[in-house]
């Protein structure tokens, strides 16, 4: 009996699957909590945008207030956002080099931010006020429970991916892009659990309150073979090179603001001024908002080769001037009609181009090729799984260094040429 129970104790303390067991319980309740309170978060940041756009649609004249609603997010974030102001590069920062408890100013802040923004005629998006919402909110678990160091790190994880899943209603690519983001090139593991957990239970929790997303279509999707490989490397070397203009313009437009107007409120002030005078030339609120309309057009009727250019203009410096929201819907608007414009010469589907430009250039400007690709499957089906994915992958590589995460570091470079460029020493 004694050698039975010698055995069972020793069996007991080298099964790893029991401590597993209780990992998997301990973040499949935190998960749940996190997951069904960002999801619900991410649903009225949904509802709350949906109401600006179509009350500005009705009252265009409040695009002539957009410098008024840029001043007061200015004063905002000047005054009360401290550290929360640095948005989802500090909670990329956190997950690398934790430092505390994120804000949770951050999330009331980025929702006001966000909202005066659309109501007001900004072009922006929502996916960095979701991804922030979630980690302010995720974290606060951190305090309450006062968990260690590296819990900390995993529930700003859990945040960055309910809130991607939930603003989308794409949880693969939710729970992979909060792993794939931090390090350029490499992948985190220690959170994939959670992760994935969160993802699922916010995209279910956002769901639950009624909510709906943008359903796309890309129609036909033709049999792959040489030509149309090559086709696809062409367009999609040309999403990365966007993406990396994208990138650079939002850092351009904030460098010059910076220079020019030194008291931080007054540049999306003047920025508002530029934004509503530009709306009033053109004649149109094509640019400014989310543009889901032209978006979902931009899968079944040609678009225009200067749509692209234009919404890139208006986010960059919407951005770049202090306004607050997303870049990814945009970058989808950009990579979309770029796609959709470019289908007057390349030998695709008009669909099937939109649907890689849409998710390629939002790969590029955020180099997670992986989550990028499980996006475009979630949202476009398995059919176009290996034309989105060559479509990433190549913008990712065409993109270069760059991104709209500036916090983002270099774990694994994307060619060899930049290791001998940079003596093999990367920071």
């Amino acid at each position: 009996m004694g050698k039975i129970k010698d055995n069972t104790k020793t069996l007991w303390n080298h099964t790893e699957q029991v401590p597993i067991f209780v990992y998997l319980l301990r973040w499949l309740v935190l998960s749940a909590l996190s997951g069904a309170v960002i999801g619900s978060g991410s649903a009225l940041l949904l509802v709350s945008l949906e109401w600006a756009t179509r009350t500005r649609e009705e009252h265009l004249w409040l695009i002539a207030l957009l410098p008024l609603a840029g001043l007061l997010i200015g004063l905002m974030y000047h005054y009360w956002a401290g550290t929360a102001s640095k948005g989802n590069n500090y909670l990329i920062e956190e997950i690398r080099s934790p430092n505390g408890i994120i804000p949770f100013r951050m999330a009331p802040l980025v929702y006001i931010g966000t909202v005066l923004t659309h109501l007001f005629g900004g072009s922006a998006g929502r996916e960095g006020t979701g991804v922030q919402m979630g980690g302010a909110l995720a974290d606060r678990f951190s305090k309450y429970l006062h968990l260690p160091t590296r819990d900390h790190q995993i529930m700003v994880t859990i945040g960055i991916s309910a809130g991607f899943a939930s603003v989308f209603g794409t949880p693969l690519a939710g729970a992979v892009f909060a792993l794939e983001v931090v390090i350029i090139g490499r992948m985190r593991y220690d959170a994939i659990l959670p992760a994935f957990l969160s993802a699922i239970f916010a995209h279910l929790a956002c769901e639950a309150w009624g909510v709906n997303h943008t359903h796309y279509h890309i129609g036909t999707v033709p049999s792959i073979n040489p030509q149309l490989i090559l086709w696809t490397l062409l367009v999609s070397i040309a999403f990365g090179v966007v993406s990396m203009l994208f990138s650079r313009s939002v850092g351009f437009w904030s460098r010059l603001s910076s220079k020019y107007i030194t008291y931080p409120p007054f540049r999306p002030l003047v920025g508002g001024v530029v934004i509503a005078l530009a709306v009033w030339l053109l004649g149109t609120t094509k640019y400014i908002g989310l543009g889901v309309p032209t978006l979902v057009a931009s899968f079944h009727e040609q678009q225009q080769l200067y749509d692209f250019v234009l919404k890139l203009l208006f986010t960059t410096f919407t951005i770049g001037v202090g306004f607050k929201g997303g870049e990814v819907t945009p970058l989808f608007f950009i990579g979309a009609t770029m796609g959709s414009a470019l289908s007057a010469w390349v030998p695709m589907p008009m669909g099937l181009l939109a649907g890689m430009g849409f998710v390629a250039v939002f790969s590029g400007a955020t180099n997670t090729p992986v989550a990028c690709t499980l996006m475009g499957i979630e949202l476009f089906g398995a059919e176009a799984g290996i034309y989105i994915g060559l479509a990433c992958v190549t913008a990712y590589l065409f993109s270069g260094h760059t991104g709209i995460y500036t916090a983002q570091i270099i774990g694994s470079p994307k060619h060899q040429k930049y290791m001998d460029m940079k003596g093999k020493t990367l920071k």
